[in-house]
């Protein structure tokens, strides 16, 4: 390890939908967050860990900042802000475009409350002409007083190479807080659920993905350890979401699952036996009890 060796914290802060997640997954090598198209998908702060031989930086992917609805909302909000706190350095990530909606304009007034430097990325630059990048950065460049400026294209990797090196700038020098085959804290049972709820995500209608959580009941390895056994229960809020989740015979729910299993396996580097069921909760994402009991916590 070098004696120059550094590391730190970096917060990933933005609208819902805004790319978060897959910039974590690009940066790290490997799937942590999921994705999604639909907004409200990352609802805990995940925490990932990039290593290398000049240092290690620690991400915290935060559930995007909106306007909440309800105690979920509210929670998913608090999280966000209160990680600004404790950080060396925030990436905030926006779409390629020269239009700063009231979302953006709320965030830069957060972001111009505090100290930390900040990085904006102006992400999904695949999905428009190179010569409109520079309007982009001029229509943004003076909301905030940014210490950096870069566009990037998380999904495809379009220059995410040299955001590395830029966050390292900011960064002073620190110790290896985790081994360097460590790239997340969360909890196996944690990622796992995360998977499942992904694929819910992807499969099932607009106003449906909203009101679900994922449970993990059991998660126990066979014996001869070979062989993961999952159980886990998908929460909706309403009977009649019960009915399109599970599906005509069961067809949706065995999607959900197949495409679950495939992730957790790859996970796990093991055979995964998954078993889904779904129950209703009617108002859970008001229920401070049954936001904590589905593993939504706001210790900060």
């Amino acid at each position: 390890m070098k004696n120059s060796y550094k590391s730190g914290f970096a917060a990933l802060i933005g609208r819902p939908n805004v790319g978060k997640s897959t910039l974590m997954n690009r940066l790290i090598g490997q799937k942590i967050a999921i994705t999604s198209s639909k907004p409200q998908t990352t609802r805990n702060k995940i925490q990932t860990v990039y290593t290398d031989d000049d240092g290690q930086i620690i991400f915290l992917d935060t559930p995007g900042i909106h306007k909440a609805k309800n105690k979920l909302g509210e929670y998913m909000v608090a999280v966000a802000n209160n990680t600004l706190r404790d950080v060396d350095v925030i990436l905030w990530l926006v779409e390629a475009s020269d239009y700063i909606g009231a979302g953006e304009r709320v965030i830069a007034e957060t972001l111009n409350r505090v100290d930390t430097p900040v990085i904006l990325v102006i992400n999904k630059i695949d999905k428009v002409k190179k010569e409109e990048i520079l309007l982009f950065i001029d229509a943004y460049k003076d909301i905030c007083d940014f210490a950096e400026i870069i566009p990037v294209s998380a999904l495809k990797g379009e220059n995410t190479e040299n955001l590395v090196p830029l966050i390292f700038k900011y960064l002073g020098e620190g110790p290896r807080y985790y081994d360097e085959d460590t790239i997340t804290d969360q909890p196996e049972r944690q990622i796992a659920a995360e998977l499942i709820r992904e694929k819910a995500l992807r499969k099932l209608d607009d106003e449906i993905p909203h009101g679900i959580a994922v449970a993990i009941d059991i998660m126990r390895e066979r014996d001869r350890g070979n062989i993961m056994d999952i159980e886990a229960t998908i929460i909706c809020e309403r009977d009649s979401h019960k009915g399109i989740i599970i599906g005509k015979k069961g067809s949706m729910l065995k999607e959900i699952g197949t495409l679950a299993r495939k992730d957790i396996e790859a996970m796990l580097g093991m055979k995964v036996n998954l078993k889904l069921w779904v129950k209703v909760k009617k108002g859970w994402r008001d229920s401070d009890f049954l936001i904590k009991n589905f593993g939504y916590r706001n210790d900060e």
